[in-house]
C-alpha cells in the first residue's frame, strides 16, 4: 500500500506528462503534467480516445496503428520514442517528445506515454536558425560587397593598366613618328636645297638641261613630302573617327585597269605590272575612294621593295560570294618574326634598309578594309617574294 502512494506521488509530481491507455486507445489516467500541457481537467479526457488531443492527421490514423501493432508486432511508436505534436483544449498546438512502453498487468495490456514539452528547445532551435539565418546572410551581403570591391578595385587596375599602356604606345609612336619624320623629310629637303642652289649655279651659265632636271628632283621631292604629309593625315582622321565609307555601285575590272594604268609612272626601270580579272565584270557595293587607296599602297610597295627587273602581278576576281583582289610581288619579303606587327602604326620591317618609308601604309590600309567589312591577308618569304589578298562580301 505504502509503494503504490509513493508511486502515485511521483507521478502526480512528474515534471514530465504521464498518460495511460488501454489496448483499444481509451485513456486510464493522465497526470497533473500532462493536464496543464493540454489544457484540460483529468475528468475531460479519462475515458475518452487519446485521438482528442492529437491533430490531423495523426488523430484519424491513432487507430491504426494500434491495430497494425497488435497484428504484425510491428512498432512505429511503442519502445521507440518519437517528436509528435500535441492538441490543447482551446486548438492551439506544440511539439513534444513521446516515449510509449508496453505494460502487461493482471491479464491486460497497458500503454503508458511519457510526454515531454519541446515548446522552449523548440523556441530556442527556431531562434538559434533564425540567428544562422542572419548571419548566414550578412556574410552573403559581405561577400557580395567584398567581391563588388574587388571587381571594382579590378576594374579600375586594368583601367590604369590599359592607360599605361596607351601612353606607353603613345610615347612609342611618337618616338617612331619624330625618327621617321625626321628621316624621311631630311632627305626630300636636302635635295631641294642641293637642286635648289644647283638651279641658281645653271641658271648663271643659262643651263636649261641640267636646271631642268633638278626642277624635276624638286618636283619628285615635293611630292614625296606631300604623300607622307597625307598618310600621318589619314591616321588622323581615322584616329577620330572622321573616316566614314562611302558606299556606290562601281566596276571593278575597269578601276582596276585603271590603277593599274596610272601605276605605270612610278615604275623602277623595267618593272612590269601585269594586270588581271577573273569572273564577270559586275559592278560591286563599295567606298570606291578607300578600295583605290587600298589598291595604291600594295602596288606601290610592290614597286618600292622588288628589283628593276621585277614583275608585279595584279588580280581582281569577282564570284558568287566575294570580290578578291591580290597583288603579288617577287621583292626582298617579309621576315617572319615581323609578320605579327606588319600592321602597325610606323612599324617597318627588319630588312627595309635604306628604302624610304613611313610605316603607316599598311595599318591605314588594314583600318580602310575593315571599314568596308572586308579582311586582308598576307603571304611572304624572305627574298622570294609577297602576297597580299584583300577580301571583300558582296553586297
Amino acid at each position: 500500500m505504502e509503494n503504490t502512494v509513493l508511486l502515485k506521488a511521483i507521478i502526480d509530481n512528474a515534471i514530465d506528462g504521464l498518460i495511460t491507455i488501454d489496448d483499444h486507445g481509451i485513456i486510464e489516467s493522465i497526470n497533473p503534467s500532462a493536464c496543464k500541457l493540454f489544457n484540460y481537467g483529468a475528468e475531460e479526457v479519462v475515458g475518452n480516445n487519446i485521438s482528442m488531443l492529437m491533430p490531423q492527421p495523426d488523430r484519424a490514423r491513432h487507430d491504426g496503428y494500434l491495430f497494425q501493432y497488435k497484428k504484425t508486432g510491428t512498432a512505429s511508436i511503442i519502445g521507440i520514442g518519437r517528436e509528435l505534436v500535441g492538441l490543447k483544449k482551446n486548438g492551439s498546438q506544440f511539439p513534444f517528445r513521446l516515449g510509449v512502453s508496453e505494460v502487461k498487468y493482471s491479464g491486460r495490456i497497458i500503454y503508458a506515454g511519457f510526454i515531454h514539452d519541446l515548446t522552449r528547445e523548440k523556441e530556442a532551435e527556431s531562434k538559434l536558425q533564425d540567428y544562422a539565418a542572419l548571419l548566414e546572410e550578412q556574410v552573403e551581403e559581405r561577400t557580395y560587397s567584398l567581391k563588388s570591391s574587388v571587381k571594382v578595385l579590378q576594374k579600375t587596375q586594368d583601367e590604369l593598366n590599359l592607360s599605361l599602356n596607351k601612353e606607353k604606345e603613345l610615347g612609342q609612336l611618337k618616338s617612331r613618328f619624330v625618327s621617321i619624320a625626321s628621316h624621311e623629310f631630311r632627305t626630300p629637303l636636302s635635295m631641294v636645297q642641293l637642286s635648289a642652289s644647283l638651279i641658281d649655279r645653271y641658271a648663271e651659265n643659262q643651263d636649261r638641261v641640267s636646271i631642268g632636271k633638278h626642277v624635276v628632283k624638286i618636283k619628285d621631292a615635293v611630292m614625296n613630302i606631300t604623300a607622307i604629309l597625307n598618310d600621318f593625315l589619314s591616321l588622323e582622321k581615322l584616329d577620330s573617327g572622321m573616316v566614314k565609307p562611302k558606299l556606290s555601285y562601281f566596276n571593278l575590272a575597269e578601276m582596276a585597269e585603271e590603277i593599274s594604268g596610272e601605276m605605270q609612272i612610278t615604275l623602277k626601270g623595267n618593272q612590269k605590272i601585269i594586270f588581271k580579272h577573273r569572273g564577270p565584270e559586275e559592278m560591286i557595293h563599295l567606298d570606291q575612294n578607300l578600295l583605290k587607296n587600298c589598291i595604291i599602297i600594295l602596288i606601290d610597295n610592290a614597286i618600292k621593295y622588288s628589283g628593276e627587273h621585277s614583275e608585279i602581278q595584279f588580280y581582281t576576281k569577282i564570284d558568287k560570294k566575294n570580290c578578291t583582289i591580290r597583288i603579288c610581288d617577287n621583292g626582298i619579303g617579309i621576315p617572319d618574326t615581323d609578320h605579327k606587327h606588319l600592321f602597325e602604326a610606323f612599324f617597318r620591317a627588319n630588312n627595309t634598309g635604306k628604302i624610304s618609308g613611313n610605316g603607316l601604309g599598311l595599318s591605314i590600309l588594314s583600318r580602310y578594309t575593315g571599314l568596308m567589312n572586308g579582311t586582308v591577308s598576307f603571304k611572304s618569304r624572305i627574298d622570294r617574294g609577297t602576297l597580299f589578298t584583300l577580301t571583300f562580301p558582296k553586297t
